[in-house]
């Protein structure tokens, strides 16, 4: 039975009809409310295109594998949980990523459905200040705390010290929470439906405070960074594909806007409390 369900993720809307129901962790993002940023429909069959290979993923063990090619009128994306793994759908989408058609191919459903839609939710927000991050926050006194580094450096161990430590924190995503350079030129970060493995969906959203990248080390140092270091420490967190040159410029004004009005700290440091503390003493005064 056709179904169509609406969702609001950091104030973009999005559509996505089919013979599903809501998943879990999407249910508290329904909504009704603006203007539709994409519309993705699961369809059951797909007639063969030619195409021709633009990128491939290769994030290593752990992580989806992505192979982009271009269509006739816009682009095909084959997606598989692990690399060289068997696919788990084809996602064709038009030129401005406004529309795309998925098609459920594996034992998966769940996470292709959810993998449709970030790549969606990625490329067709990218010219409008958004950009998806690799990062778990916290949320402190009104203002959200973005942990960036490699997977295993650490940074749902240190949000859960500051659950553990910090009076006042809440957890407001932890893997892929979205970042926004606001109209005004604020920065913010809203909680997503896609959280990794902890199930936290929240549908809030708070000024953005700090950036701190987390790195592994025998002690605890913290440093501001640079404007340049910033720049690449915020882009390395954030998912993007180079390939696309309109959405890699729309992406670049972000983090360029980004890093003129967000504090970006690198933490050395243990996993114990004393790093928590540290790190909570200098991005919060």
């Amino acid at each position: 039975m056709q179904q169509i369900h609406s969702y609001r993720v950091a104030g973009f809307r999005f559509c996505v009809a089919g013979p599903i129901t809501p998943l879990p962790n999407l249910t508290p993002f329904l909504s009704e409310e603006g203007e539709i940023l994409f519309h993705l429909e699961v369809v059951s069959e797909m007639q063969q295109v030619p195409s021709t290979p633009v990128f491939k993923t290769d994030d290593g063990p752990g992580f989806p594998e992505i192979s982009i090619e271009a269509i006739e009128d816009g682009y095909r994306f084959l997606v598989s949980p692990q690399p060289g793994g068997p696919l788990a759908s084809e996602l064709r989408t038009n030129r401005s990523f406004s529309k795309g058609s998925l098609l459920l191919l594996g034992e998966e459903p769940s996470f292709a459905l959810n993998n449709a839609l970030m790549l969606l939710f990625a490329f067709s927000s990218a010219t409008h200040g958004v950009l998806e991050m690799h990062s778990s926050v916290v949320m402190n006194d009104g203002k959200g705390y973005l942990f960036l580094g490699k997977s295993g450096t650490g940074k749902s161990t240190h949000s859960s010290l500051w659950l553990k430590h910090i009076p006042g924190t809440e957890l407001l995503n932890d893997d892929n929470p979205i970042l926004r350079l606001m109209p005004d030129g604020t920065a913010r970060v809203y909680g997503s439906p896609w959280s990794g493995k902890t199930p936290c969906y929240k549908n809030k959203d708070v000024p953005a405070g700090a950036v701190v990248r987390i790195r592994q080390a025998p002690f605890n140092r913290i440093e501001r960074l640079p404007a340049l270091q910033a720049y690449a420490s915020l882009m390395a967190s954030a998912s993007s594909f180079r390939p696309f040159k309109e959405l890699a410029e729309g992406w670049h004004r972000t983090l360029e806007g980004l890093v003129g009005v967000l504090p970006c700290y690198v933490l050395d440091c243990l996993p114990d409390q004393a790093a928590a503390e540290l790190s909570y003493k200098t991005v919060h005064g």
